[in-house]
């Protein structure tokens, strides 16, 4: 959800539209949650889940090997960024039979070196923001600071996402 809603604020930020959706239900906190981001520079007039994603980030490392959950709807020739120092074998086979761009980047390793526990959120948002080129790293910086007011944890924020920006390669 933190990635999601940040993304959204760096695109408004770039004085695009946005409509930004968490969708959860009564998981407990750190559960598996969806969240959808739609950008466009013309107003956006759907206001409800997005069944046909034009890209997913796979942000929770174990959730890779659940592959039809993941690729379920994507559209063709999309992206997926994936948390993982190597990808799932079988989900990588059906993202390529999907023509989809693949990226991925150890956000686990990122997220133990600046905040000493699995904080996954931000880093994934540097590697979308390399991955897809929707808005640019300095708009997501500016929305960090923004979200986070105390300036040490906006701080860290943005060193995660610059590491994972600079550290997310493409799959081939």
């Amino acid at each position: 959800m933190t990635a999601s809603d940040l993304l959204a604020r760096a695109a408004i930020l770039e004085g695009k539209y946005v409509y930004h959706a968490p969708e959860f239900g009564p998981e407990r906190r750190g559960a598996p949650v969806r969240a959808y981001t739609r950008i466009s520079d013309e107003p956006i007039e759907q206001h409800f889940g997005v069944y046909n994603p034009d890209a997913v980030v796979v942000i929770d490392p174990s959730l890779q090997y659940i592959t039809s959950l993941i690729l379920e709807g994507v559209k063709k020739g999309g992206l997926l960024v994936v948390n993982a120092s190597e990808v799932n074998p079988d989900l990588l086979n059906g993202a390529k039979a999907l023509g989809l761009s693949v990226w991925s980047v150890d956000a686990f390793k990122v997220a133990m070196k600046i905040f000493g526990r699995p904080l996954y959120n931000t880093p994934m948002l540097g590697a979308f923001v390399k991955a897809s080129g929707v808005v640019a790293l300095e708009s997501a910086l500016k929305a960090v600071e923004e979200r986070f007011k105390n300036p040490q944890v906006a701080a860290r924020n943005a060193e995660a996402i610059r590491m994972c920006f600079e550290g997310v390669s493409r799959v081939d």
